[in-house]
């Protein structure tokens, strides 16, 4: 009895000192990154308000991930804007909802998410009946268990499936290497050890039959570990051996057990704790609103991010939360079309940096236990990295990207994290001006990373901070400061497009000026917003015309600024230069409020952005109702104001504009005016709505060179060709200068045309080509 309590007793003290000691390196770990991201800015996160079930604008992506945005508006308005932001964050951490966007490796990942769930209380079972001899008082005991073997059968084939997606099918967008691998081990080795736990635990206990014959130890409710258990004693293995190996794998299950729990914070499986945090802290405000700097800090020492620290510490969670699944870079059109930027790069780059100088600064290592002495370097980006070439294709793949950043980003021996530069040791100007900010990355992401914002607070202080832009963007910035458009041309040219439209059609009524309809009383009821490209672009001037014909046909009184518009500030902000987009923003803002405006329409996305999610931030009343023209003209047409009456026969591909898209939700409006075309066929891209391939013009980069791969551009013009269609249709005057180039450089100007949707309507609606 004596040795038996004593044996006990030495088993509960090594079980406690295990314990202790892998919940004290937990802990350690944890403690020890949160502190790196608490080097960062504080920074509030305000979830949203409730939404407007009357706003037109709204039809896409949402809160809940389904299509209408009513349906989600009812929800907010009944239950809560709360209950709303909880349920959705539910939908994403316990339904998986980006996840399955991929669905073979979202149903993966969901056997495994809910496998460990389920786990635990047969690991709890486990453990407990080594130390007591007892089992657990679960009720319906052998369902439990066998809810447990088919849970492990279940992970196993998961990891196994896992593996074989990384090293056999060789998925581009995954990591290769010991890393990778470490996790499947561990998932292995516990499945295995819980297998083998429960098979020697029968092994050793095997009562002897009746006659001379052992009875069977195969028992239904537990088929795998009873099905082993009858293996191990037909080879020969007796109830003393198996009392031998039932110890054995019960101590190794343990210390896999505890050593994963360990490992989990020190690898990017700490997206197990990080990721739930981070979608719950996930933006409230629209993804197309920026967060403005205050430009008036006089105590600010610099502008924008130049130093890991700098960014808030939202922003620094989202380096732990990442899962280094590739998503966002499989869908980059950077990366796709062989630029040096990856989102996923982007993300692990700025974690490998913030752990390092994380740190240096608190002088605590990162990893517990801390092998060796002395760091062996800090990370950061080859001098020169190669880049593809194109190779005369535009086949869009990831490939190349993946190789250059996996050579590119190694440890240098003897350097310190301190000194390595953000903006050129870890990230460098390439890879920053390179991102054209389609959020394509951001809407697959499954654990909520923002990858743009970072990218556009970098580029703020290559710009505001140290002056450092490329000579294209700069020059196109400056145009806007000096002449208000990107090109340079006159600025008291903007207004002539008025004239050139009564010039283009004598007997359309002519377009009132705003000053003209403020003299008489009340402003009308909507401002068509020209935009800049559409006052100026010669190409987008058309699209300008058919939806002021159209707006005319339907009845609708409307104004236009004229002279006094100005450009939004889109462009400089999204090339970083914060200042100028201040500046024609506030111009903006009074000119607007000075006259009254109450409705804005524009026919540019980009525009429509800025003044719909990010004017409010300077003045603009949130009461001014900002709409596309899409929106605008499918409830017209679906009023009955406007028939498209003769039809146009013509094979249209939409190609969805990301800043009208993914940026604001709208998908449907576009696709419901091509519908009520007659004589329209309806064709879809491979990538369409969401999941779009951007255009290649947003972030700045229409004024900008690419000099590396194939041009984005001629990338999403071929897989439009795919579809053999006679029109590219769009609804943003960036997309179909674009398309328009890109089919020059398939040289296919002979058979297909791009056009905007309104052109298509206002064909139908007049007869003839518009």
């Amino acid at each position: 009895m004596n040795e038996l309590t004593l044996a006990s007793g030495i088993r509960w003290a090594c079980f406690a000192l295990l314990v202790v000691t892998a919940l004290t390196c937990f802990y350690t770990v944890v403690r020890r990154r949160v502190a790196y991201m608490l080097l960062g800015r504080k920074a509030e996160r305000a979830h949203p308000p409730p939404p407007d079930p009357a706003d037109p604008e709204h039809d896409g992506d949402d809160l809940l991930g389904v299509s209408s945005f009513a349906a989600n508006a009812a929800l907010a308005s009944e239950a809560g804007p709360r209950f709303a932001w909880s349920l959705a964050w539910a939908g994403q951490v316990f339904g998986h909802r980006k996840l399955l966007k991929d669905l073979r490796s979202g149903v993966m990942h969901l056997v495994l998410f809910y496998g460990f769930i389920v786990l635990q209380f047969g690991a709890a079972d486990i453990v407990w009946k080594g130390l007591t001899g007892r089992a657990l008082p679960f009720p319906a005991y052998h369902g439990f268990v066998l809810t447990q073997e088919i849970t492990v059968t279940l992970v196993l084939l998961a990891i196994l499936y896992g593996g074989f997606r990384r090293y056999v099918e060789r998925l581009t967008r995954l990591k290769r290497g010991w890393k990778p691998s470490v996790v499947l081990w561990f998932i292995g080795g516990l499945m295995l050890t819980v297998l083998l736990t429960l098979a020697f635990d029968r092994v050793k206990e095997a009562p002897a039959g009746g006659g001379g014959a052992e009875a069977s130890l195969y028992a239904g409710y537990a088929p795998v570990s009873s099905g082993i258990a009858e293996g191990f004693r037909d080879l020969g293995a007796t109830p003393a051996a198996g009392d031998v190996l039932y110890e054995i794998f019960w101590w190794l299950h343990l210390a896999v057990l505890l050593g994963f729990l360990v490992y989990v914070p020190q690898s990017k499986h700490f997206h197990i704790l990080t990721a739930p945090v981070n979608l719950w802290l996930r933006r409230g405000s629209p993804p197309g609103r920026l967060a403005p700097l205050d430009l008036e800090d006089e105590d600010a020492e610099s502008f924008g991010v130049g130093a890991v620290e700098q960014f808030t510490r939202k922003q620094l969670l989202d380096l732990y939360a990442c899962v280094e699944c590739g998503r966002c870079t499989n869908v980059c059109p950077a990366a796709g079309t062989g630029k040096l930027l990856s989102p996923m790069h982007l993300i692990v780059k700025l974690r490998d940096h913030l752990t390092e100088k994380g740190a240096a600064i608190t002088s605590k290592s990162p990893w517990v236990p801390a092998f060796g002495s002395g760091a062996p370097g800090a990370h950061a980006m080859a001098e020169t990295v190669p880049l593809w070439s194109g190779g005369g294709t535009a086949a869009t793949t990831i490939e190349p990207t993946m190789t250059a950043q996996k050579h590119g980003w190694q440890a240098r021996a003897g350097a310190a994290a301190a000194d390595a530069a953000l903006i050129g040791d870890v990230m460098t100007e390439t890879e920053l001006w390179a991102c054209t900010t389609c959020r394509n990355c951001e809407d697959q992401c499954p654990v909520g990373n923002e990858h743009v914002d970072k990218i556009i607070d970098m580029r703020r202080y290559l710009v505001l901070t140290e002056g450092r832009v490329p000579a294209e963007a700069q020059r196109a910035m400056q145009n806007i400061e000096r002449q208000g458009n990107p090109w340079g041309l006159p600025r008291g040219e903007r207004g002539a497009w008025l004239a050139a439209y009564e010039a283009a059609v004598p007997d359309a009524r002519p377009v009132r000026a705003m000053k003209e309809a403020a003299a008489g009383g009340d402003p009308p009821e909507l401002l068509l917003w020209a935009g800049t490209m559409g006052a100026y672009d010669q190409r987008s001037r058309k699209v300008l015309f058919a939806v002021v014909r159209l707006l005319q046909q339907a009845g609708i009184p409307f104004a236009v600024l004229g002279g006094e518009e100005r450009n939004s500030g889109d462009t400089a902000r999204r090339l970083g230069n914060e200042l100028l987009f201040q500046t024609l923003c506030a111009e903006n803002v009074a000119t607007l409020q000075r006259y009254g405006v109450k409705r804005i329409v524009t026919i540019c996305p980009h525009t429509f952005n800025a003044l719909k999610n990010e004017y409010a931030d300077f003045g603009l009343a949130r009461t001014v109702a900002v709409e596309h023209h899409t929106t605008l003209l499918a409830r017209l047409v679906a009023g009955g104001s406007l028939v498209p009456a003769h039809p146009v026969s013509e094979r249209v591909v939409y190609h969805d504009s990301c800043y009208l898209g993914r940026y604001n939700g709208e998908y449907e409006a576009p696709r419901a005016l091509l519908r009520a075309i007659p004589g329209v066929t309806m064709l879809e891209m491979e990538r369409n709505r969401a999941n779009g391939l951007c255009c290649g013009a947003g972030g700045g980069l229409m004024w900008m060179e690419e000099r590396a791969g194939v041009r984005v551009n001629e990338a999403r013009t071929a897989q439009a060709l795919d579809t053999s269609p006679t029109v590219i249709g769009s609804a943003c005057p960036y997309c179909l200068t674009m398309m328009e180039d890109g089919i020059k450089l398939h040289e296919a100007e002979d058979r297909v045309r791009a056009r905007d949707v309104a052109e298509l309507l206002a064909e139908s609606v007049f007869g003839g080509a518009q």
